[in-house]
């Protein structure tokens, strides 16, 4: 299996990302048995704005305004997958990531309400 490599998107979406959380992502995508795209990274307030309306949002406090956190998509097979567990495998490598760079790290799967499988964000204790 050859590695994997963040696509041209990926990469733009990881533009304006604290370097802390792009070195975390950066080692997930080796770590991980699953290839992830960044769907986001930086948002704006028009942006979240838009999802907090949508619902896909529950606040406007986002960590995404200010480039401490990303949400990712599975793909299997070059395609985008929302199935739960392969969400826990990207997880894995993630929080393994952290730990090797010494980043406080949350992964929104691990909430216990509105729980986000996607969503990965630095700590906000040691990232204020």
């Amino acid at each position: 299996m050859k590695p994997f490599r963040f696509s041209a998107r990926s990469k733009r979406n990881l533009e304006g990302v604290h370097p802390d959380l792009v070195a975390v992502v950066t080692r997930a995508l080796e770590l991980s048995p699953l290839d992830f795209v960044v769907t986001e990274g930086l948002r704006t307030v028009t942006r979240q704005k838009q999802l907090f309306a949508a619902g896909a949002s529950r606040t406007m406090n986002s960590r995404h305004l200010t480039g401490h956190a990303v949400d990712v998509a599975a793909l299997v097979d070059g395609q985008v997958r929302w199935d739960w567990p392969l969400y826990a495998q990207v997880a894995a490598a993630f929080k393994q990531a952290a730990l090797e760079k010494r980043v406080a790290l949350i992964w929104g799967g691990d909430w216990t309400s509105l729980r986000d499988g996607p969503h990965f964000e630095l700590d906000r204790k040691a990232y204020p």
